[in-house]
């Protein structure tokens, strides 16, 4: 008897139309009869279906996706390599704001690992001052559950592209993935950006339909966009046949199906434990562990986390440190720590497989090897992705230097940048035309931006330029990077969204609503110099209902001159202190960046002019006092305007806009007082 199986091409994905009865988690496609997949126009385009027939012997039966490693093995090695099954080594991905960090908290929670009485706050993970306050994941995170008998060892990273390295970096310590997605968004840009890495690793992966108890939910359409997504990125067949969850990680409850939930994640843990096979390791081989984060103690120095690749880690033991063959050094690993539950436990001995982090190497990297004393070699270091965006960073040399901060001096700046690239393996730092000024390169603006925050609270006083784009020459012709962004924007404001755009050398290649909302998801291919200071432009055309999101997709043709800024500067006149009555005249002539109060020196940049162009203001200016009584209006004036007007609360931005403001400044080609951020 002849089976049926959906064939695509060029990929050879296809799916079996039987499966077998023993599965107890079936696959989200399967049926007792062949089900066709909806594709976008796009997918239509880019592959061809067809049906073929295959007899019983020829056709695959499905399965949870298992991907072997895509460097072939020798029959010793694969003698030597077995798989353990006490443990699991997995990450969370997900685009921003997908839920993955509560669903997290909700995934500790029911392993028991706090007290019934004890106080959790929400999105436990997100440890770092910074976020917590912007409500997102910078930094990926360890932290382990114990599952019937089966240790999970759990790495937490973040949604946002710009730090898409930190993704890159960890994808060395896990062997699948729990992809989550958004219920009613379905796959977005940093979906696509962390599951083509995943999938290059030849990880396994199950695809979480998170938020599913949202009143718009639609799983079916957001697996089957997952589906796609697979198939554009040239999946193997078993990765294809990826295991879907749907869960509400807010409420902890996960199921085969969303109309029937479990009463807690129990489902998810068990195709964490049947779907992701565990570590392969050489346990009798010589010891082997790929540093891929670090971390920094006060009384330990200098932390170095990585999972054992082979052999057994001890306490104490002498090590060899290698970057390469013919560059290595000697240490001793004064502490070995495990992660068990929600903390780092100290251990003797760490056995291949197993996430650990160890102390004392003092000038451990990311991307070294700590390799047996005697036989080890070193394994393949990380390698990310290239940044797109630089900036000039320097002393403060403004008028007001040493008021605010601690470390002025540019061996104090240099000093801090070169530590970051320790951690940071998305950033370059280079030297520039000065002795005190250096180019920070990332993967965007909020990488840096997050970077200039942390120095600000270290107490580091600097000014930096704006941003810009880094353009490459191929067979002489200048190329610049280009971004995927998507928009979701309600219907009556989808005309100025596209205008803005537009103007910006966008390109729509699609199209569609969005829920029963009237929203409409559009995507487009854009210059990343077009993308500097759009954010707030789209908030302010859309009244602040758009949501726009970006990835990096590759570097094209220079799209040519665009317009970014319309606006001039409002610039002060003089050095003094700035006063309610100046400020209320002024603010006529655009948006304020200061109150009354506050001191300004000569040239420094006070607003936003309402019209191209620069414009000079005296915003120290005080009323004339006279030794006639004046009348109530009159009196009032002098903290109302001239034109008796209350003084409007000054603008405030963040550090963020206001690398936008320096690059629409830097673009109006105004004087170079005018071009510096003082921060």
């Amino acid at each position: 008897m002849e089976k049926i199986a959906l064939t695509t091409t060029p990929h050879n994905c296809f799916f079996s139309s039987t499966l077998p009865k023993t599965s107890s988690f079936p696959s989200p496609f399967a049926s007792n009869h062949l089900h066709a997949l909806p594709l976008s126009s796009s997918a239509l385009t880019n592959h061809r279906l067809r049906l073929v027939s295959r007899n019983s012997a020829s056709c695959r039966t499905v399965k949870c996706s298992v991907s072997e490693a895509a460097e072939p093995l020798t029959a010793s090695e694969k003698r030597q390599l077995k798989r353990r099954a006490d443990v699991r080594n997995i990450a969370i991905v997900a685009h921003v704001d997908h839920g993955k960090t509560t669903l997290v908290d909700a995934m500790l929670k029911q392993t028991k690992v706090f007290r019934d009485n004890q106080f959790v706050q929400e999105r436990i993970m997100d440890s770092n001052d910074l976020e917590r306050e912007r409500g997102i994941t910078i930094l990926s995170k360890n932290t382990s559950v114990t599952y019937h008998d089966t240790k999970i060892n759990i790495i937490d990273t973040p949604g946002h592209s710009d730090f898409g390295g930190e993704v890159e970096r960890i994808l060395n310590m896990v062997e699948g993935i729990l992809l989550v997605v958004d219920s009613v968004e379905g796959p977005m840009p940093q979906t696509r950006f962390v599951l083509k890495k995943a999938l290059e690793f030849g990880h396994s992966v199950v695809v979480v339909v998170n938020k599913i108890d949202r009143p718009s939910a639609r799983p079916d359409f957001v697996v089957n966009s997952t589906f796609e997504l697979f198939i554009e990125l040239n999946a193997t067949d078993e990765q294809c046949d990826f295991q879907v969850i749907y869960a509400s990680g807010i409420k902890g409850q996960a199921g085969l199906s969303p109309e029937n939930l479990a009463e807690d994640l129990g489902p998810l843990f068990e195709s964490i434990i049947r779907c992701i096979p565990g570590p392969k390791i050489d346990k009798d081989g010589a010891l082997q562990m790929l540093v891929t984060n670090i971390e920094y103690d006060e009384h330990k120095g200098r932390i170095a986390i990585g999972r054992l690749q082979a052999g057994v880690l001890e306490k104490g033991m002498d090590v060899k440190v290698c970057t390469s063959e013919d560059s290595c050094r000697y240490g001793r690993v004064s502490e070995l720590y495990v992660y068990d539950k929600f903390s780092r436990v100290p251990a003797e001995s760490v056995e291949a497989g197993d996430i650990c982090a160890v102390c004392g190497i003092g000038d451990i990297q990311i991307g070294e090897t700590i390799a047996c004393k005697v036989s080890g070699k070193p394994l393949p270091s990380i390698k990310v992705e290239e940044p797109t965006v630089k900036m000039a960073f320097s002393i403060n040399i403004s008028p007001f230097v040493g008021r605010e901060g601690k470390y002025v001096t540019s061996r104090n700046l240099r000093d801090r940048l070169y530590r970051e690239l320790e951690r940071n393996l998305a950033m370059k730092v280079e030297d520039g035309e000065t002795a005190d000024t250096f180019i920070v390169s990332g993967r965007g603006t909020l990488h840096i931006t997050i970077l200039i925050e942390n120095m600000r609270r270290e107490g580091y006083e600097f000014m930096v330029g704006p941003p810009k784009v880094i353009n490459k020459k191929v067979n002489d012709k200048l190329l610049e990077p280009y971004e995927i962004a998507t928009v979701e924007v309600p219907e009556e404001h989808m005309g100025a969204v596209v205008e803005l755009l537009g103007k910006r050398r966008g390109q729509m290649f699609d199209m569609q609503g969005v829920g029963a909302e009237g929203t409409t998801l559009l995507k487009y291919k854009i210059p990343t110099r077009g993308l500097l200071g759009l954010r707030n432009a789209i908030l302010t055309a859309s009244r602040g209902t758009a949501i726009l999101n970006t990835i990096f997709d590759s570097y094209g043709p220079w799209a040519g001159d665009m317009s970014t800024r319309d606006q001039g500067s409002l610039v002060a006149f003089e050095d003094g202190t700035s006063s309610s009555y100046a400020i209320a005249s002024s603010q006529e002539r655009g948006q304020m960046f200061i109150g009354p109060g506050v001191d300004v020196y000569k040239g420094q940049i006070v607003g936003i002019h309402q019209r191209p162009g620069d414009l000079s203001l005296n915003v120290c200016k005080k009323k004339a006092a006279t030794n006639i009584r004046s009348n109530k209006e009159q009196t009032d004036g002098a903290a109302k305007g001239s034109q008796g007007k209350a003084v409007v609360v000054a603008l405030e931005i963040t550090i963020a806009d206001g690398l936008h403001v320096s690059k629409q400044i830097w673009e109006s080609a105004q004087p170079l007082e005018n071009e510096i951020l003082y921060l």
